[in-house]
């Protein structure tokens, strides 16, 4: 397939789970991706492994909280391709999280969520603004999740981040509409990658996949088709969307 040649595609948090899936099928897509990552070992090894099969892939250190990080980004991907055409807001806290009541958040573990989830997402799509518009007609997917529309207990500033994503998307489509540059967000249920998840017991897996309609767990090539289709000329009518890929997970 080569529905996405000649784009070139920034994607934060491609070093490992989602993120890397949705890189490689940037690539498959024959497309140029840009790994942008917190872990330079993982990033710089996804990077690696897509440049041994003949695409075109470039790793950066990103951590989409620092402002500064942010900005280094966009100067040297701007620098090396000019014009950027798509955007995958992926990178988040939440393997990470442990469960519990939203009174026993710490502060600073509340105030580093947002600053990753909430916050990369709006400095680094800033920060690329100039890229995108001169790519005349790109394309924003901020990864959401279908959390928010569940509101699983014990994940409350994670729930309220991506309520946020979900919110912002709709906004900056709007803000960007007279720029050619369409803004969508995915929203995906429970997925399982190489990335541990403690918090998930096997008895929640179970009532998860009893819940959808397709009754077997989601994968990381359950998602990639729909970040592909956002990205290409095939969806250029479609911005300021949600697009819930769960299975057919009933939301309460």
């Amino acid at each position: 397939m080569t529905r996405l040649e000649g784009r070139v595609v920034v994607v934060t948090g491609g070093g490992q789970g989602l993120g890397r899936a949705y890189a490689q099928r940037i690539v498959e897509d024959g497309g140029t991706v840009v790994i942008a990552d917190l872990n330079e070992e993982k990033g710089s090894a996804v990077a690696a492994e897509l440049g041994a099969d003949g695409a075109t892939a470039r790793f950066h250190h990103l951590d989409v909280g620092d402002p500064a990080s942010v900005s280094a980004l966009a100067d040297a991907v701007t620098a090396e391709f000019g014009a950027v055409h798509g955007l995958v807001n992926n990178a988040a806290i939440f393997s990470t999280i442990a469960m519990k009541p939203f009174w026993d958040i710490p502060i600073d573990e509340w105030d580093r969520l947002m600053l990753v989830n909430l916050r990369g997402p709006w400095l680094l799509t800033s920060a690329l603004l100039p890229a995108l518009r001169a790519a005349g007609g790109a394309s924003i997917v901020n990864v959401g999740s279908d959390a928010v529309w569940l509101g699983r207990p014990g994940y409350l500033h994670y729930i309220a981040s991506k309520g946020g994503v979900t919110a912002m998307t709709h906004a900056m489509a709007h803000e960007l509409g007279g720029d050619l540059i369409r803004v969508n967000s995915i929203s995906p249920g429970a997925t399982y990658t190489e990335v541990p998840r403690g918090t998930v017991s096997a008895e929640q897996k179970a009532a998860m996949q009893a819940a959808q309609a397709l009754h077997r767990d989601a994968e990381p090539a359950d998602m990639v088709g729909v970040l592909a289709f956002l990205l290409s000329e095939d969806s250029r009518w479609v911005t300021g969307q949600t697009l819930s890929v769960n299975g057919g997970l009933l939301h309460r």
